[in-house]
Formats: C-alpha cells, sequence, structure tokens
C-alpha cells in the first residue's frame, strides 16, 4: 500500500495500470485497453556509490504493437537537477532493456507541470546532442471527475483524479462522486481506493473531508455499504485491541506467565466473543494456556 502523495502518485499505476489507458488518451496518444503491463526494476545505477532511481519503470506490451518502457515520475516541484536526470533515466533504459522509452511525469500544481514539459536540451556551441521530451499529465490536462457514474465505472481513474486535483476547487465535488461510488461497489474492489485515499491525503483538508464521508455510515446503518463496513471493521479491530490488552494485564498483575504463543494468540486475535472470555477467565484460571480451554479464535469477517 502507498505512503505519501508522492508516492502514490506514480504507484497507482503499478497497481492498478488500467489508468494508463485513460492517461495516454488525454496526452493523445492511444494504447488498447488490453495492454499487458507489468513493473520492472526502477534502479538505473551503473556504479556505486552513485545511486539513480525512477519512481516506476512499467514494462507495456500493447495489443496493436510493439513493447516499450514507461517510466513514472511524480514531481511536486521545480527541480533543475530533473532535466539530466531524466534524459539519463531514459537513454539507460533503452540501452539495458533495447525497448523504446517514455517518460511520464505527474504534477499536482500547475507551474510544476508546465517546466516539466521540456524540452530538456544537452548540447554546447550552437549543437543540440540529446533533446528530452517528457509526457506530463497534471491538473491542466488531467479531467475532473465528479460524476459518480463515471467515478464508478473508472475508480482507478477517479482516485488518480482526486490526487492530482488535491489543491482545486473542485476536490470536495471530486471526493463527494467517489466516495458515493465506492459505497455502491463490493468491499474487495473498493477497499484499495478507500486506503488510497485516506494515506495520499497527507494532513490535508482533503484527507478530513474523506474521512468525514466514511462517518456518514452512521446515518445509513445496516445498508452493508463499503464505508460502513470500513468504519464497523475499524471499530472493531480498535475494540479488539482494547480487549487483548485487558486480558493481558490481567495475567500480568496475577503473576501468571505468559508464552510468546499464548501472547500472540491473544494479540492476533479479531473475534470480540472469544476476547470476552478470554477476558472473563483471566481471573480465574491457574495457567494462561487454560484461557482458551480448546477453543479456536476465528477471524474477524
Amino acid at each position: 500500500m502507498v505512503t505519501s502523495a508522492h508516492e502514490g502518485m506514480h504507484r497507482i499505476f503499478q497497481e492498478r495500470p488500467e489508468i494508463l489507458t485513460p492517461v495516454f488518451s488525454v496526452l493523445g496518444i492511444a494504447l488498447p485497453e488490453k495492454a499487458t503491463v507489468h513493473a520492472v526494476t526502477t534502479d538505473v545505477t551503473e556504479t556505486r556509490p552513485l545511486s539513480r532511481h525512477v519512481d516506476t519503470v512499467l514494462h507495456v506490451d500493447p495489443s496493436d504493437g510493439e513493447d516499450f518502457l514507461l517510466a513514472v515520475e511524480a514531481q511536486e516541484r521545480r527541480d533543475p537537477k530533473k532535466e539530466s536526470s531524466w534524459a539519463y533515466y531514459i537513454a539507460y533504459l533503452e540501452a539495458r532493456y533495447g525497448l523504446p522509452v517514455l517518460l511520464l511525469v505527474v504534477c499536482r500544481n500547475r507551474a510544476t507541470a508546465k517546466w516539466a514539459e521540456g524540452p530538456f536540451d544537452c548540447g554546447t556551441r550552437g549543437w543540440t546532442a540529446q533533446r528530452t521530451y517528457p509526457l506530463v499529465v497534471g491538473p491542466d490536462n488531467l479531467p475532473v471527475i465528479t460524476d459518480e457514474r463515471t467515478a464508478a465505472e473508472k475508480p482507478a481513474m477517479a482516485a488518480f483524479s482526486a490526487l492530482a486535483h488535491a489543491h482545486s476547487t473542485d476536490i470536495d465535488a471530486i471526493l463527494d462522486a467517489l466516495g458515493r461510488a465506492l459505497a455502491g461497489m463490493d468491499w474487495n474492489a473498493a477497499s484499495y481506493f478507500y486506503q488510497f485515499l485516506d494515506i495520499t491525503r497527507g494532513e490535508t483538508p482533503a484527507r478530513d473531508k474523506w474521512r468525514d464521508l466514511v462517518t456518514y455510515v452512521n446515518y445509513f446503518p445496516g445498508r452493508g455499504t463499503v464505508l460502513e463496513k470500513a468504519y464497523l471493521k475499524g471499530e472493531a479491530k480498535g475494540e479488539a485491541k482494547g480487549e487483548a490488552k485487558g486480558i493481558l494485564r490481567v495475567l500480568e498483575v496475577r503473576d501468571l506467565p505468559v508464552s510468546d504463543e499464548v501472547r500472540e494468540r491473544i494479540t492476533t486475535c479479531t473475534d470480540l466473543d472469544s476476547l470476552n472470555d478470554w477476558l472473563d477467565r483471566a481471573g480465574t484460571v491457574t495457567r494462561a494456556e487454560d484461557l482458551f480451554d480448546g477453543e479456536q479464535c476465528p477471524p474477524l469477517s
């Protein structure tokens, strides 16, 4: 799972490659939806101790043409050093893999996106030895998805739109549409996008907005929506953790030895009924092992 907005901006291409087709469409490049995509190494270091890493490198195998590599970079601000680094990435990857290379730069603000378009030249005395033309997506060319139906049909693109337009005045409408779309989806299909947006929001008003959306399930109990399940699952996990601490504390106060196996079983159990039974028994058993009395702790469903 992603750990920051920066990582989320490029890693989503690895985890949800279906967004490549609509993103390429925005850039005016045709890419069939059935293209096969897999990640390759991001290390383009030739000599230690000089370390160079591309954010993400994908091998794209389209159904209508030759394979190519796509290097994806997330860029938060203008960085003159990237002008030479990007040229190096392209040249190195082409030489190593013998495939054409495209560079996609993903930005969240217009000024950075404008700069990233380049082109960036390497040359002197009136001669250009190499010129780099990145493909750039950002707030100016990525669609603002505020329609629930569109968000439901293309949740990966909608989540990416929410990340790219994090500083836009449309962000509340984008999150509202995606929240409603996810609520009508299967939990397994929607859970990735729920977590993706929660983590990549960072400490921003947009994250508060997203978390406010999940709490609305209190007004629609029993509907089985993805947001309700997420909320209830989080509540249950928190309660289970508290019960486990209580059990261990009672055993500690009673000076009963607790083996690593017993401790692990208590702390990893998420079934509240079992944990409550164990807490009741913790005050009377003579050995920590007697808590279980042959029971099996089922996982939280």
